[in-house]
């Protein structure tokens, strides 16, 4: 019997890395300017995440959209830690003690944290434990690195204040392909950088890749991989080159529709690749970007998109934090000159008690970032905890949007049978397609009135 089947329109695969949500470009100033005692009052805190941002790298890389700035002059780093140190005793302060203050995990991001000298990790870390109550040797602590600034000094540091993970952006072993995203650095150096985080005893070791990068082909993707590889990390992360408005390569401009879609199609057989390689040598998929060794040790920190958690405590001028009603953090900005500024009024900051620019998160919006931290992993949602959570299931909130990703695809029919709300294979492979898909309308238009800067 002949069937007639509907044609399933073409995806863009790669239209935006779901890191967060709602996405920094749509929070807006806040003109009630809440202050954190109130935020704070009746959430839980007995498993609190801590992030602290450190906003200066030694070079930008050409893809690089972060909110960082290069270098720190007439000892910008010390008027950016007695900021840190203000804001951390005002969060402190506003969390209480009516009830216990925990925290189950901590990370240090950036920009580059070890941009930072030895002695002023030290101090980073004191602000963490003695002003915030973080115990980091008793938790797992996430710390990001860059080759010419992982020194034996700061990492001995980094070992001995209790960090479990060092996470290094390699992003490629190619010294070409490294000069065309705009990453100047010699094989030589990251080798020697992996060999002294080694030395340094931290027991995760990731390894950042980037794939997509002009010229970039499947056999110098497979000598990435490789050296990768040889230093058997106990996680890796691959991720897409986008190009970003702003960053050093979205000024060079496009090539047009022709060109984009041959670097989709070259993104999306390079991630192929690189899944199928680290499949066979021993590593379990996370995420579409997160690869783990299938016996690394294991934390009880959280997975991928842990940014997504409630009950995040953000120090920093890029951090954001995250209750149960409220995103919020300080402006954002991509180009130099406005960072600059953004940092500069941070640092001049003595009163840090209420919150300034964020994002309420209501009913709806709460399921939407529920349904994308769990969809977008690779075990799955459980439907049983979304309904316990929200008193309905998935197929009730989003019908449409689930049709479209079973039509085309997507979505791992067997899983259902389990109780699980599964991406495919295909589906991880179009994770950046399938997350935008699930913003609210609300966001989008936010989004695409934010005025980039």
């Amino acid at each position: 019997m002949n069937r007639t089947t509907t044609a399933v329109p073409a995806v863009r695969p790669y239209r935006s890395y779901v890191y967060a949500y709602p996405h920094k470009t749509a929070y807006r100033p806040l003109t009630d300017r809440p202050e954190l005692r109130e935020l704070w009052a009746g959430e839980r805190r007995d498993a609190l995440s801590l992030y602290l941002h450190i906003p200066f790298c030694e070079v930008r890389c050409g893809f690089c959209n972060l909110f960082t700035r290069i270098g720190a002059p007439d000892e910008l780093t010390t008027r950016y830690l007695d900021a840190l140190d203000r804001q951390a005793t005002a969060v402190r302060e506003a969390l209480g003690d009516a009830e216990p203050v925990r925290f189950a995990a901590a990370a240090f991001g950036g920009g580059t944290p070890t941009f930072l000298t030895a002695a002023e990790l030290d101090r980073l870390c004191d602000i963490a434990e003695k002003r915030m109550g973080a115990d980091l040797r008793s938790v797992p602590l996430s710390v990001e690195t860059s080759p010419s600034t992982a020194t034996a000094d700061r990492l001995a540091v980094l070992a001995d204040r209790g960090a479990t993970r060092i996470s290094i952006g390699v992003q490629s072993f190619v010294e070409a392909e490294a000069r065309a995203a705009v990453r100047p650095q010699h094989r030589a150096d990251v080798e020697a950088a992996l060999d002294r985080i080694r030395d340094a005893g931290v027991p995760i070791l990731n390894i950042d890749l980037i794939y997509g990068i002009d010229g970039q082909t499947e056999a110098s993707w497979r000598t990435s991989l490789d050296a990768a590889l040889g230093w058997r990390p106990e996680e890796l992360y691959l991720y897409p080159l986008y190009v970003r408005p702003l960053t050093g390569l979205g000024r060079l401009g496009a090539d047009g529709e022709a060109a984009e879609a041959a670097w989709d199609e070259q993104r999306l057989r390079l991630y192929r690749a690189g899944r199928d390689h680290l499949l066979a040598h021993g590593y379990e998929q996370v995420s579409m970007r997160m690869f783990r060794r299938a016996d690394a040790p294991r934390t009880d920190g959280p997975d991928d998109y842990a940014c997504q958690t409630d009950g995040m405590i953000g120090l920093g001028c890029g951090a954001r934090s995250y209750t149960t009603k409220l995103h919020y953090s300080f402006d954002y900005a991509v180009e130099m000159r406005e960072v600059r500024a953004i940092i500069d009024g941070y640092t001049a900051t003595e009163d840090f008690s209420r919150a300034e620019v964020g994002r309420y998160v209501d009913g709806d919006e709460a399921r939407r970032r529920h349904l994308l931290q769990s969809v977008l992993q690779a075990e799955g949602l459980r439907v049983d905890d979304y309904r316990e959570r929200f008193g309905t299931s998935p197929a009730d909130d989003f019908p449409a949007e689930l049709a479209r990703f079973e039509a085309r695809g997507w979505l791992d029919a067997p899983a259902g049978g389990a109780g699980l709300l599964r991406l495919s294979p295909e589906g991880l492979a179009h994770s950046d397609a399938l997350g935008p898909e699930l913003f609210s309308p609300g966001v989008r238009a936010a989004m695409a009135a934010y005025e980039l800067k």
